[in-house]
């Protein structure tokens, strides 16, 4: 009897772990069955929309690389930025698929993947004509105090071989008049600044000379000094713009994207600014002077201001080299998703791939 029970409590067992077992084959069968439901909106080049009603970029390709990895089906709706946020958060979209920044504020409601991209946020302005461009070198006041420096030395230096050489050196100091000889003098020494040091047999008197040594050297590295500072000045492009930095933007007609990180930053930061539904409508009116600066995602402006270039198009709009607030991109799913370890080993995986190497250097050929 004892051993029918046994046999009995056994079979039961083993049929009630068939059971689950088949349950949850099932399960998984009709899981990867169901579609995911992707958003996304227009974020060149993260998601670009083409004519046949596709999608490319490199979200995109991410997003399509780690669905086939957990091989799963999965429809994209286009969508704006605030409304995207707000369906994930909802529950009407599985996860948001573009560049979109991963920020405290953001993780209150919803969840994100790993980052996958990393950015900061930059100024595009639309660049001078040639007066204003005139103008701003005139006014410069980083230049104006390279030449102010420029000029105390040259009278330092001319004051100096004016009181050695003036009474016995007819060569350098032929002017009659005092005034006109202080002049030569201070001419003596801006040369010997700008050019560098004059022949040692220039000089008459042995003070002279010897300073002369000196001032060779001194000279020589003072005029490196002052080359690369210019140099400085000039590439980083100080002379085109008035902004050197957001703090610069307080008193500026300042334009960013709705619900953007810009557009919280700018918020934050009591800077009065315009918002547009789109970057295309952000970068027009720039274009159009509707607004003096920008505030956007470097690594979007820069992509959309070289490609509109290649067209034709916004030629004079430029992003300025200064970067703040450091972004980083997720894929934004709802609060504590199920799926979110899953989708970050995939997202990792697919990091570590040659072609995920490829795909930035089609992109970003910069990096």
């Amino acid at each position: 009897m004892k051993d029918a029970c046994k046999f009995f409590s056994l079979h039961h067992i083993a049929l009630s772990v068939f059971l689950l077992l088949l349950s949850i084959s099932f399960l998984s069968r009709h899981a990867q069955a169901e579609t995911v439901q992707v958003g996304s909106y227009e974020c060149p080049p993260f998601v670009m929309s083409n004519e046949n009603g596709s999608y490319s970029g490199l979200s995109i390709f991410l997003w399509q690389q780690i669905a086939e990895n957990l091989n799963v089906k999965f429809e994209i709706s286009s969508h704006e930025l605030k409304e995207l946020l707000d369906d994930v958060t909802a529950g009407r979209i599985d996860i948001a698929v573009s560049c979109i920044s991963i920020t405290e504020e953001r993780e209150l409601v919803l969840d994100f993947t790993h980052s996958f991209y990393e950015t900061s946020l930059a100024i595009a302005v639309k660049e001078q004509g040639h007066f204003a461009t005139l103008l701003n070198i005139i006014t410069n006041k980083k230049l104006s105090l390279i030449l102010g420096v420029v000029f105390a030395a040259a009278a330092f230096v001319g004051g100096i071989y004016y009181l050695l050489e003036h009474k016995v050196n007819d060569k350098l100091y032929s002017m009659p008049s005092r005034a006109a000889r202080l002049l030569e003098g201070f001419l003596l020494g801006l040369l010997f600044i700008t050019k560098g040091p004059f022949n040692y047999y220039e000089f008459k008197t042995l003070t002279g000379r010897f300073i002369t040594v000196l001032l060779a050297i001194t000279t020589t590295l003072f005029i490196a000094s002052i080359t690369a500072i210019l140099a400085s000045t000039f590439t980083l492009g100080l002379l085109s713009s008035d902004i050197k930095g957001p703090n610069d933007l307080a008193n500026l007609n300042v334009g960013a994207k709705l619900a953007s990180t810009s557009s919280v930053y700018l918020t934050n930061h009591s800077i009065v600014h315009r918002t547009y539904e789109s970057t295309e409508q952000m970068l027009t009116a720039l274009d159009n002077r509707e607004v003096d600066a920008i505030v956007a995602d470097d690594a979007v402006l820069k992509y959309l201001i070289k490609k509109s270039k290649e067209d034709g198009k916004y030629t004079d709009l430029s992003v300025l080299p200064y970067q703040f607030e450091k972004q980083n991109y997720g894929f934004a799913i709802g609060d504590n998703s199920p799926y979110e370890e899953e989708l970050n080993r995939a997202l990792l995986k697919v990091r570590k791939s040659p072609e995920w190497k490829q795909a930035l250097s089609k992109y970003f050929a910069e990096r």
